[in-house]
């Protein structure tokens, strides 16, 4: 029997979503379902079973031989746990077991969600040939992973990379994370979202859209409230690409999630913020790029994980990650 798939999930704060990918990194079936963010533990899992659900009855299930995990962090690895600063009903939660209670006792690889769009995009999309990468996602939260020596390094819990919780501002607001100041407190689209009302802005239509996404749309149309929040929101992103690429001497930014859809008004003024904090002549010339992979960057990273871990297997057709 050809196992040749791996059954990828992607865990975040606004949707669950499940796919087969094969060796080639194309997803041949997927499902997707709102997350239940605000509820229970229970009524989350649920969900997570449904989308898994979805997958197991598939003609191609008996062709799966891993289960790759991207989810919102912090997770835990080593204990299969996860704790998402964007679900409070997860605290600790036992993930791999209750995944595995669907998919029986296929290996799993769990890793954060940051991690596994590092491991996407650095096998199919914006940072396939480079060899140090911080991939950075920045949607309702801001999360990433690492590339270094042309390798996926999720760090023996799974969260290596996690820029959203470096703080930026020591007398900064308080952190959902329990942290002070954090790049997703000032940088997410929930954020800039939050920052805009407060200081006054609405959309032109009152009726109209007062996510990050609308406030982007404004931004574009010169609105000054607009351009500030979107300027403050580059500048945390800067603060915490500069200090993690002198940490590790990264050479290119991936940017994807949300809020990168909104281009030139998060691109420009983060390259303009880079030169301010990012001056010292080993980080100076950044490379800052949009991601290429969109909403399936997730799956296609849990399962390009699953193929870098040595623990797990080695796919048929996997060659090339």
């Amino acid at each position: 029997m050809t196992t040749d798939l791996v059954a990828a999930v992607d865990i975040g704060g606004t949707k669950i979503a499940g796919a087969l990918v094969d060796g080639t990194g194309d997803l041949l079936h997927r499902v997707q379902l709102p997350t239940p963010a605000g509820e229970s533990a229970d009524r989350v899992m649920a969900a997570l079973t449904e989308v898994l659900g979805g997958l197991t009855r598939h003609a191609s299930w008996s062709r799966v031989a891993a289960v790759g995990i991207g989810s919102a962090g912090p997770v835990d690895a080593r204990t299969g746990t996860v704790s998402p600063v964007n679900i409070p009903g997860w605290r600790d939660f036992p993930l791999v077991e209750g995944v595995r209670a669907t998919t029986g006792e296929l290996p799993v690889t769990l890793v954060g969600d940051g991690a596994a769009i590092a491991a996407g995009e650095h096998w199919r999309g914006a940072a396939r040939g480079r060899s140090d990468v911080l991939c950075m996602v920045v949607s309702t939260g801001v999360g990433g992973g690492l590339i270094t020596d042309g390798r996926l390094r999720p760090g023996p819990t799974g969260n290596a990379g996690h820029i959203g919780h470096i703080s930026v501002d020591f007398n900064g607001d308080l952190c959902p994370c329990g942290g002070r100041g954090c790049v997703e407190r000032i940088a997410s689209g929930t954020n800039i979202a939050r920052y805009a009302l407060a200081a006054g802005w609405r959309p032109a239509d009152p009726e109209g859209d007062t996510t990050a996404a609308g406030v982007a749309v404004a931004a574009r149309d010169g609105h000054p409230l607009a351009l500030e929040a979107f300027d403050r929101s580059a500048r945390a992103l800067a603060a915490g690409i500069a200090a993690t690429a002198t940490l590790i001497e990264i050479e290119t930014v991936v940017i994807g999630g949300g809020v990168s859809q909104s281009g030139e008004v998060l691109f420009a003024p983060l390259r303009r913020a880079l030169r301010e904090y990012a001056t010292l002549p080993f980080v100076r010339d950044l490379e800052v790029v949009p991601a290429q992979l969109g909403t399936d960057a997730g799956l296609v990273g849990a399962a390009a994980a699953c193929w870098s871990d040595p623990g797990t297997f080695l796919a048929v057709g996997a060659a090339g990650n």
